[in-house]
C-alpha cells in the first residue's frame, strides 16, 4: 500500500510502521464492533488471497508451457545443515501457519465433532497444494537470489510476468496481509478469554460487550502487545522468537494427550485419531524446539528467556495475588471501573440479563 507513494525507492521503515499500526488499529475496531463484520471481511480478504494466487498460478503454468523453466533447474543445490532446516521449519510452517487456529474458535464453530477434523483436512490440503504450486510459479520469473532480497515475491513476481497491470498485486498483497491479521486477532483474542475465564489472567479479559457480544478487552490486548512487535524491524527474528516457544508448547500438549490416551484409554473421545499421527507430530515438535537451539542459539535463547518470565508472573499472578486481600480488593475496583468504560460483563452475566428479558 506504501510502495506506490515511492516508485522509484524503498519506503522508508517509519512510513511502512504506522501504516501497520493504522491497520493493525482499523481491525481492532472491526473485531471490536461485529463477529459478524469480522467474518465478512475475513471472506473478501480471503477471497482476494485466492484471487492473487490464482493468478500466480495460471501465469506459472502459462511460463513453464513456453518453457521458461531456468531457475527450476538444480533447485535443491546449495549448502545446508540440519541446524539451517530446521530454522528454515520455522519461517515456513509461520507462512502455512493458520490450521491450528481452528482450535481456539472450536466453541463458535456449528456442530464442532464433525466441522472441525473436516476444516483441518480441507484447510490444511488445499494450503499446502496452492502455495507450493504458488512457490514453483515464482521460480519461472525469480531467481532463489532475488527471492531472499524481494520485499514482496509476489510483486516481484508481478512485475515480471503480466506487465501493466502489475499493480494489482501490491493491492493483493496487502488484502492477504489484512486476513492473516483478522484472523490471528480473532482467534487470539479467543485464547486470553478462556485464559481469563481459567483464572490465568485479570478477569476483565474474561468479559464480552454487553450489546456486541464481542470479546472487547482480549482484543485490545491483543492489539497492545502487536504494538510492541514494531520495536524491531527484523521478521525473523521475531518468527524465531514466537517459533520456539509455540512449538515448544505444542509439543507439551501432545505429550499431554498421549498421556490421557494411556492413563484414560476409555475416556469419550468425540474427535480421536490413530496414535502415529500424534507420536509423529510430536517427534517432529522435538525437532522444531531442539535443533534451532544449536542452529541459532541467541535468537531461540531470547525465545527461552520470554518462556522463563512467565514461572514469576503466573507464581505473583495465578497463586499468591489471589491470596492477598489487599491486591484483590484493588483488582475489583479496577475491575468494575473498567467494565464501565468498555461496558462490559461476564458472559454468564449476559446469558442472565437475556433471561431476565425474556
Amino acid at each position: 500500500m506504501v510502495k506506490p507513494l515511492y516508485p522509484d525507492c524503498e519506503p522508508p521503515g517509519l512510513a511502512l510502521r504506522l501504516m501497520a499500526i493504522v491497520c493493525l488499529c482499523l481491525l481492532t475496531y472491526v473485531n471490536c464492533k461485529s463477529v459478524k463484520l469480522a467474518m465478512k471481511v475475513q471472506d473478501v480478504f480471503t477471497t482476494a488471497k485466492l484471487a492473487a494466487l490464482a493468478l500466480i498460478i495460471v501465469t506459472g503454468i502459462v511460463r513453464i508451457a513456453q518453457g521458461e523453466v531456468g531457475y527450476l533447474r538444480n533447485s535443491f543445490e546449495g549448502e545446508y545443515s540440519v541446524g539451517g532446516i530446521s530454522l528454515s521449519f520455522y519461517a515456513g510452517l509461520f507462512a502455512f501457519g493458520g490450521w491450528n487456529y481452528l482450535n481456539y474458535v472450536s466453541e463458535e464453530l456449528k456442530d464442532p465433532n464433525r466441522n472441525l477434523p473436516r476444516a483441518i483436512y480441507i484447510g490444511i490440503t488445499l494450503v499446502t497444494v496452492v502455495y507450493v504450486m504458488a512457490n514453483v510459479a515464482y521460480f519461472t520469473a525469480v531467481s532463489p537470489q532475488e527471492m531472499l532480497a524481494s520485499p514482496a515475491v509476489a510483486v516481484t513476481f508481478a512485475q515480471r510476468t503480466i506487465g501493466v497491470v502489475a499493480w494489482i498485486m501490491p493491492v493483493f498483497v496487502s488484502l492477504s496481509t489484512f486476513g492473516g491479521l483478522n484472523g490471528i486477532m480473532f482467534t487470539i483474542a479467543r485464547l486470553f478469554f478462556i485464559g481469563a475465564l481459567e483464572g490465568h489472567l485479570p478477569m476483565i479479559f474474561g468479559m464480552i460487550h454487553t450489546t456486541k457480544l464481542t470479546p472487547t478487552p482480549p482484543l485490545l490486548l491483543s492489539c497492545a502487545v502487536a504494538l510492541l512487535m514494531f520495536t524491531t524491524s527484523d521478521i525473523f527474528v521475531l518468527i524465531n522468537y514466537l517459533s520456539f516457544n509455540q512449538w515448544l508448547w505444542v509439543g507439551v500438549s501432545i505429550l499431554g494427550m498421549l498421556w490421557l490416551r494411556y492413563k484414560r484409554p476409555n475416556m469419550h473421545r468425540p474427535i480421536k485419531v490413530p496414535l502415529v499421527f500424534p507420536v509423529v507430530f510430536l517427534a517432529m515438535c522435538l525437532f522444531l524446539t531442539f535443533m534451532p537451539l544449536y542452529a541459532s542459539p541467541t535468537e531461540t535463547g531470547m525465545g527461552l528467556v520470554i518462556l522463563i518470565t512467565g514461572i514469576p508472573a503466573y507464581y505473583i499472578f495465578v497463586i499468591w495475588s489471589p491470596k492477598n486481600k489487599v491486591i484483590q480488593k484493588f483488582s475489583e475496583c479496577l475491575t468494575i471501573e473498567m467494565q464501565k468504560y468498555l461496558e462490559v460483563i461476564l458472559p454468564e452475566q449476559e446469558e442472565k440479563l437475556l433471561e431476565a428479558e425474556s
